[in-house]
């Protein structure tokens, strides 16, 4: 299959009201389609950024919400929409951090939950322990071919740092690796670019990586650009640092040229490693 589509990476800046954070996803998909983006992706924590303690209270009904949020706007906008990751109940205290892909018809292509998560001290003081809250995904992520699309890989944030998760994705088929991100500020202005390029590089496809931007509370700062990459490593489009959207064509028959230049995939030899 040959295609070529406009796929769409929002950006957010998310709060502890989920009611404003939907209305400002719907406004970024609206945008987006009206450009006529085909593939929509909305990033990490799209509809709750706030409190550990709030996030657990919420989430039994915010993870219903949030699915039944996706498929109403993939049914209203006729969009292949991806929510990037949202609280779902996992256990007494804890929650999943889950990415959802639903079709234009509402139809769900696919599932996934973060499989790697973020316990990290940062050189700026500031220290982060997902897995206090989070439950780590038990699943490798799903690779799904998308009718008049092509074949997308899912991922979440802290993933990008593990090659190892995209070459799977690669492996499977995946001509373009979605990885929507809250990204924290100190981080992603040194890395954030360079591995969505390095992955986009090494497996020799697209990558669509919506984002959250600015303050988040007191405390939380997260990196903003959202980006659409080519197979090369060549960044398409890239949201800046404001709330709205990257959006830039895929073309699967580009994708094969880079491939056939660029035969890395062929060229691995797994049975020495």
């Amino acid at each position: 299959m040959v295609a070529s589509f406009l796929a769409a990476a929002v950006q957010l800046t998310s709060t502890s009201d989920p009611e404003a954070n939907f209305a400002a996803a719907e406004e970024q998909i609206e945008l987006s389609v009206r450009r006529g983006a085909e593939l929509v992706g909305l990033p990490e924590n799209f509809a709750f950024m706030g409190e550990d303690q709030r996030r657990l209270e919420l989430a039994p009904t915010l993870a219903e919400r949030c699915s039944r949020f996706l498929v109403t706007m993939a049914r209203r906008y006729q969009v292949t929409l991806l929510g990037g990751g949202f609280p779902v109940p996992a256990g007494e205290g804890i929650t999943a951090n889950r990415a959802e892909l639903v079709g234009k018809d509402g139809q769900l292509l696919a599932r996934y939950d973060k499989i790697h998560l973020f316990d990290v001290d940062l050189p700026d003081g500031n220290t982060y322990r997902e897995s206090a809250t989070v439950k780590p995904g038990e699943a490798l992520p799903p690779v799904v071919d998308v009718p008049g699309l092509c074949r997308i890989g899912l991922s979440i944030c802290y993933d990008v740092r593990f090659p190892e998760l995209y070459r799977h994705l690669a492996g499977a088929g995946a001509e373009l690796l979605m990885v929507p991100a809250a990204f924290t500020a100190f981080t992603g202005k040194d890395h954030w670019q360079v591995l969505l390029q390095a992955r986009s590089i090494e497996n020799t496809a697209y990558v669509v990586a919506p984002a959250q931007t600015g303050l988040h509370g007191a405390r939380r700062a997260t990196h903003g650009h959202a980006l659409v990459i080519d197979p090369w490593g060549t960044v398409l489009a890239d949201a800046g640092v404001a709330p709205g959207h990257a959006i830039a064509p895929i073309d699967t028959s580009h994708s094969r040229r880079v491939r056939d230049q660029m035969p890395s995939l062929r060229h691995r030899r797994p049975a020495l490693f």
